[in-house]
């Protein structure tokens, strides 16, 4: 009996190490998607020990009727599918700065504001096996708490990251 409950152990010890998430130190890259516009951002990830990272994104915003740069942070928890494959969640906050012109019936009103939101964040990732390349496809939606971005928007983009 006891060969057996040592032999149980053992097996599930390996199985829960063969699944163990390995996160990568460090990781930087791009993030190109969209939310009323196309944007392009810079996205640095960082281990946090466990399962968990901390990711901040620096990017410039980009549509028919404004300019803008933005900046958001993010703590996020991965979990492993399998075969390289995790997906992930996390919350996070941000600060953005939009100036642009909206030509409603020939009134030309000129606007620029700097506003705060609420992040919030999911996504699924690929980590190639030998090589230090992590391709993610998430959906980031953002509460704006500015007199003109005060409302709700969906950011949904492709990142492909060198890990080290």
């Amino acid at each position: 009996m006891k060969k057996v409950l040592l032999l149980v152990g053992f097996i599930v010890s390996s199985a829960l190490t063969i699944n163990a998430q390995d996160i990568s130190e460090n990781a930087i890259g791009l993030r190109l998607g969209s939310d009323d516009g196309f944007g392009g951002e810079i996205s640095y990830q960082r281990a946090l020990g466990g399962n968990n990272r901390l990711e901040i994104d620096l990017g410039l915003r980009n549509s028919n009727n404004y300019d803008g740069f933005k900046a958001t942070g993010l703590y996020q928890w991965l979990w492993n599918i399998e075969g390289g494959f995790n997906w992930y969640a996390g919350v996070g906050a941000g600060l953005a700065s939009y100036s642009g012109n909206n030509n409603n019936n020939n009134n030309n009103d000129d606007y620029s504001e700097t506003f705060v939101f609420a992040a919030g964040d999911i996504g699924i990732e690929y980590n190639f096996p030998n090589t230090p390349i992590l391709l993610s496809l998430d959906y980031r939606p953002e509460f704006g708490f500015g007199d003109r971005y005060n409302d709700f928007g969906n950011d949904i983009a492709f990142g492909i990251r060198y890990q080290f």
